[in-house]
């Protein structure tokens, strides 16, 4: 891997690190599937009109348009879903967990649909990851078993398969196929179900329009969405999926980076413990891909 791809990979879990504290902002002031909605459609037009100006080519052909539409169904439509509505049900503990199953997920998919090897070291890196998770959500994860516990646990079940789903998709999109026009028409039409759920569930109108709302939603839209998803993207181009994937356990190490420095949370010894073993994890993981690299090099 590439020094250009790691940074990249480090920004994009900075980015989407910084959507959850975002995305509590706005939370009070909008129905949670019509924000979702907007952080969509507002991201997707967003990419489709630099990639208007930059005079990029639209996606061509039936199979590029059906993945770019998984694309959207899974990581906009189902991640959306999940990480704006389980909010309601279950504790932000519970949902870092079971969000970050993704990793595991997209790795078990890659196997089947892409072909990409399953080592000792991967294995044990990504399960490292999720032991480091699961240590870092611990503290959050007390509470009795209800049907609304049950109905959250679902909706972020669901967004991470949506998610794993849609970085397979990704993988599998023609070289040819432009970046930018492809993540930006991507969001789009994962924002169609979501504005379906979103008008006949909720009341649109009962957003509160104010400055720092404005602020909060272009900013998740642009930094958190649309930017992230292109550098994504622009790194799976190059990077074997199961490496690529490792590094989103680094989102809650970032999180509580953000929480320290921007709202002096001081994390304790069980978040440190478990992000050493994330650490540990992603390392790994590249270590494996090293190997593997090696090994289709040759001797010499």
């Amino acid at each position: 891997m590439t020094l250009s791809a790691t940074l990249r990979l480090v920004l994009v879990m900075i980015l989407w690190a910084g959507c959850f504290p975002i995305i509590t902002l706005g939370l009070d002031m909008a129905p949670h599937i019509t924000f979702a909605t907007m952080r969509a459609v507002l991201a997707g037009l967003c990419l489709i009109l630099i990639g208007t100006i930059l005079r990029r080519p639209l996606p061509s052909g039936k199979h590029t348009w059906f993945l770019i539409s998984v694309i959207g169904f899974g990581a906009t439509g189902l991640g959306f879903l999940g990480m704006f509505h389980a909010a309601e049900y279950v504790s932000p503990g519970i949902a870092t967990v079971i969000a970050n199953s993704q990793p595991l997920l997209t790795v078990i998919l890659a196997y089947f649909f892409l072909n990409e090897g399953l080592g000792p070291f991967s294995i044990a890196g990504i399960v490292l990851g999720f032991v480091g998770i699961i240590v870092i959500a611990s503290p959050g994860l007390s509470g009795g078993f209800t049907q609304q516990y049950a109905l959250g646990i679902a909706y972020i079940a669901l967004a991470a398969l949506g998610v794993a789903i849609g970085n397979v998709a990704i993988k599998q999109l023609p070289q040819h196929v432009d970046g930018v026009m492809a993540m930006g028409f991507q969001l789009l039409i994962g924002s169609l179900p979501l504005a379906a759920l979103s008008l006949s569930t909720e009341a649109p109108r009962a957003m509160i329009w104010t400055g720092e709302f404005v602020i909060v939603l272009v900013t998740l839209s642009t930094l958190g969405t649309s930017v992230a998803f292109w550098l994504w993207f622009s790194v799976l181009r190059e990077v074997a999926l199961s490496r690529a994937v490792a590094f989103t356990f680094l989102v809650p190490v970032f999180g509580l980076i953000i929480g320290r420095t921007l709202f002096d949370e001081r994390p304790g010894w069980i978040e440190i413990t478990g992000a050493i073993l994330i650490l540990t994890g992603i390392l790994a993981v590249q270590f494996a891909g090293m190997l593997r690299e090696r090994a289709r090099a040759g001797p010499g």
